[in-house]
């Protein structure tokens, strides 16, 4: 069967207040539980997307097997197969799972337990019926442990916007963030390395895929890496975090431009600057952090890290804002449902194929490219700026499609293509750098220190306009991997 269901995360402090206000209309049901997850050596079930968990409430245990899609963000569909079992050892005697699991069955031994009190609630709101649950518990995986408290969002029948409705309702009263990691997630991280920050990675794709199909997948895993790297950003200020934060919302803002003509809903600009709004608000602290890596006197190192400090609070400032909290639950709702119009013609644009799509967006951009970047040496800051967003939308749906190009000489082609555009990218980073130095250390009242004269480099313009032009050449040059 299918499980479609929506999850947040939330402090105890919150917990506790939504308990004391309980806003479901009735008192819940309360369970304690254990859950024992297995895995082969090496972890060979999660590197399939795969799960087998047994979960003890009172006498009863059932074994619960899912695979899915990790890509999601806050709402999860995924395949999932029950039943009871009578004691802690897994039962393969469902020809299904044991294709799933595809000999790994030998070899499963437990891997981590999760323990928590959980309350549930069944609600009915109009033709919808909801069972929400809150955990409240730890995650235990050998000698480390980590707290969990989230809510889920299940529903058994109905429309789906009343998961969404119903989450609106509780961000009202507590608190609440998109949640992106299953409790198996959860055990895994905790059995590595401390998480930090996360970068994008391919998503899979097929050329079976409509086009709106295809992207929804996408924008999942950009907010899902945007949560990710959010979440490292609320335990340390780390750089590299705060980068990948900002990296992931813009290329949900690239997506959405490169796919506006796969829509007509009244939702996809207001979505689009909100997510603007977001990005803004971490480049301060990003802005600084390079300037910080290029700064070499201890004067303006030192000035520059106390601005540091304020800017990292700016952002926590407004990633636990109503405004953000509230853009993610909307863009996720946006994103899952899906009930996009056609386009203003009354075809059905969004179902053009995936390839057939991509290779539209690809030639649109690369002529933009092309055309805009043949003069760089003689343009001004503002054109080689347009030159260069121009690029990032077309590196970014470069990585997008990938997967749409998996032979081995289509995948040999892109990632000479990539590395052509990432020399691309790289110098005219170089020189956006330079060109807006000068006007955040003014607005941070540091021209004057000694070193700033460094950050502004007029003595590396004329070096990097010579490189970026000999880069654009050499993209123009590069076979395009579409064709």
């Amino acid at each position: 069967m299918h499980e479609t269901e929506l999850k947040f995360e939330l402090s105890s402090s919150g917990a506790a207040q939504l308990l004391k206000k309980n806003p479901f209309d009735s008192s819940p049901t309360i369970l304690q539980q254990k859950s024992i997850y297995f895995d082969a050596p090496g972890w060979e079930l999660s590197k399939r997307g795969v799960s087998l968990r047994i979960r003890q409430s009172g006498n009863e245990r059932i074994q619960t097997v899912k695979a899915g899609n990790g890509a999601a963000a806050g709402s999860y569909t995924r395949e999932e197969w029950e039943q009871p079992v009578a004691g802690d050892l897994p039962v393969l005697d469902d020809p299904e799972i044991r294709d799933l699991l595809a000999g790994a069955g030998p070899k499963l031994a437990p891997v981590f337990e999760v323990h928590v009190k959980r309350h549930r609630w069944n609600v009915a709101d109009g033709d919808a019926t909801i069972e929400v649950a809150l955990d409240l518990g730890k995650v235990v995986a050998a000698d480390r442990e980590a707290p969990l408290c989230e809510i889920e969002f299940e529903r058994k029948a109905g429309s789906p916007t009343a998961l969404f409705a119903l989450a609106r309702k509780v961000d009202q009263m507590t608190p609440v963030h998109l949640g992106v990691l299953s409790k198996a997630e959860r055990g895994y991280r905790l059995l590595g390395a401390a998480p930090g920050a996360v970068k994008a990675s391919p998503t899979p794709l097929t050329s079976e895929m409509s086009a709106a199909t295809a992207f929804a997948h996408i924008a999942a895993a950009c907010l899902r890496q945007f949560r990710l790297n959010e979440m490292a950003l609320t335990w340390s200020r780390d750089a590299e975090a705060l980068h990948q934060a900002r990296v992931s919302l813009r290329r949900l803002r690239s997506l959405c431009s490169i796919s506006k003509s796969l829509f007509e809903d009244s939702r996809f600009d207001h979505l689009r600057e909100e997510l603007k709004w977001l990005a803004s608000e971490l480049g301060d602290a990003r802005n600084i952090d390079v300037m910080i890596d290029r700064a070499s006197g201890e004067a303006l190192s030192h000035r520059l890290r106390d601005a540091r400090d304020d800017a990292y609070g700016a952002v926590k400032a407004a990633l636990s804002s109503v405004r953000a909290r509230s853009l993610m639950i909307d863009t996720a709702e946006w994103i899952s449902i899906r009930d996009w119009r056609t386009n203003q013609s009354g075809e059905a644009g969004h179902d053009q194929s995936s390839r057939d799509f991509a290779a539209g967006v690809f030639d649109k951009l690369w002529k933009k490219v092309a055309k805009r970047g043949t003069n760089l040496i003689e343009a001004d800051d503002e054109t080689r700026h347009e030159v260069r967003i121009a690029a990032k939308k077309l590196r970014y749906a470069a990585e997008f499609f990938a997967p749409l190009y998996a032979s081995k000489g289509e995948s040999k082609r892109h990632r000479r293509f990539i590395t052509a555009m990432s020399d691309l990218q790289d110098e005219l980073g170089s020189l956006n750098d330079l060109a807006t130095a000068s006007d955040m250390l003014s607005a941070l009242g540091l021209l004057d220190v000694a070193g700033a004269e460094e950050l502004l480099g007029a003595n590396d313009k004329a070096k990097l306009l010579q490189q970026a032009a000999e880069a654009h050449d050499n993209f123009v040059e590069t076979k395009r991997f579409w064709r």
